[in-house]
């Protein structure tokens, strides 16, 4: 992907790279959050406003069709990476999306250098993957509540006749 593709916000990992140390340079705050965002539902939208309320910029790495189905088993990703990726750059509150292979996003974290980790409420602080090198870096790590009653899992159930 490039600059180019969904007006510009979807990157290649060492452009997201180049635009947050850019940001960086100029005094401004990047916040970095990532997930597999396989049904864009409104936990996800609320959860993605309030961390880009937490600084200048909002960096989201995206795992790839073979990360999620590792992580979340057959059958999934329901929508294709490109669209998983063309549709979170399509939010107002998403400054960068880039994909990540890898099954964690560690390595992308360290490339970005966020001054801020979040992720979602699910996720206790000292669990959230690159924490330390945020910290380290004197960055923070934070954990956003989530909005009860929503989720990918539950609307795929639903859809499946799994409950009402």
């Amino acid at each position: 992907m490039t600059r180019g593709t969904a007006g510009g916000k979807v990157l290649t990992q060492a452009a997201a790279a180049r635009q947050a140390q850019a940001l960086q340079a100029r005094g401004g705050t990047v916040v970095f959050t990532n997930g597999c965002f396989d049904l864009i539902h409104v936990g996800h939208v609320r959860y993605l406003r309030a961390a880009r309320r937490l600084g200048d910029a909002l960096v989201v790495g995206v795992n790839s069709d073979a990360s999620v189905g590792r992580i979340k088993g057959p059958g999934r990703p329901l929508t294709p990476e490109k669209q998983r990726l063309e549709v979170l750059a399509a939010l107002e509150c998403v400054s960068w999306v880039c994909l990540f292979g890898d099954d964690t996003p560690l390595r992308l974290i360290r490339k970005v250098g966020p001054n801020v980790l979040v992720k979602g409420g699910d996720w206790p602080v000292e669990r959230i993957v690159g924490r330390d090198a945020v910290e380290e870096r004197g960055g923070r790590v934070l954990s956003i509540p989530l909005c009860r009653g929503v989720s990918t899992t539950g609307i795929i159930e639903k859809i499946r006749g799994g409950r009402g």
